[in-house]
């Protein structure tokens, strides 16, 4: 077996305030995405993906009921898609397992014309973008490789914009007993 190159990611973990809610968005996604159930214990549990994995743990250490993607540190974590019918497949999917379509008015483009991708959002504040390879050379006008301004990292905040506005209180997610979160999965 070849070890992994010096700098790959060995592991990601990420803390959730409820971690049933994070089994049923994160597991669902990460299982489409071709990972596998790794590790559980009372208070997390890990999907493996090759050499690589990612850990979910609802540590009483935590500062906050709900991540915030707009405040410093981590904003999303972008995953390779096989192709464009995955995206839009895994999109439809994803509504039925605690996500929401971020920048509906601009998919699946929302990080420029020739970036296909799905932006979502779980009930704890954490996103993800999906992403389609770029389509192969000579596949016509709509599916050219040509790389535009627009693309990659497109979709980072500009400030007025209205789609990177964090929602107001009536649009907010409604407060469970103990966290602001907790309402969304019944």
């Amino acid at each position: 077996m070849i070890p992994p190159a010096t700098g790959m990611l060995h592991h990601l973990e990420l803390w959730v305030p409820d971690l049933s809610r994070a089994e049923h968005t994160w597991g669902w996604l990460l299982e489409a995405l071709g990972y596998e159930l790794y590790q559980q214990w009372p208070e997390g549990m890990s999907w493996r993906c090759g050499d690589f994995y990612i850990v979910l743990e609802q540590s009483p250490a935590r500062s906050a009921f709900r991540h915030d993607r707009h405040r410093p540190g981590l904003n999303h974590l972008a995953f390779h898609v096989s192709d464009r019918a995955a995206v839009d497949r895994m999109v439809g999917e994803a509504l039925l397992h605690g996500w929401r379509l971020l920048f509906a008015d601009r998919h699946p483009y929302a990080g420029g014309e020739q970036h296909y991708a799905a932006y979502l959002e779980d009930r704890d504040g954490y996103e993800v973008e999906l992403v389609a390879p770029p389509p192969r050379h000579g596949a016509g006008p709509a599916e050219s490789t040509q790389h535009s301004e627009a693309a990659e990292g497109a979709h980072r905040a500009v400030p007025g914009d209205e789609a990177y506005r964090v929602e107001p209180a009536e649009y907010a997610y409604p407060p469970g007993p103990d966290d602001p979160a907790a309402g969304w999965i019944s």
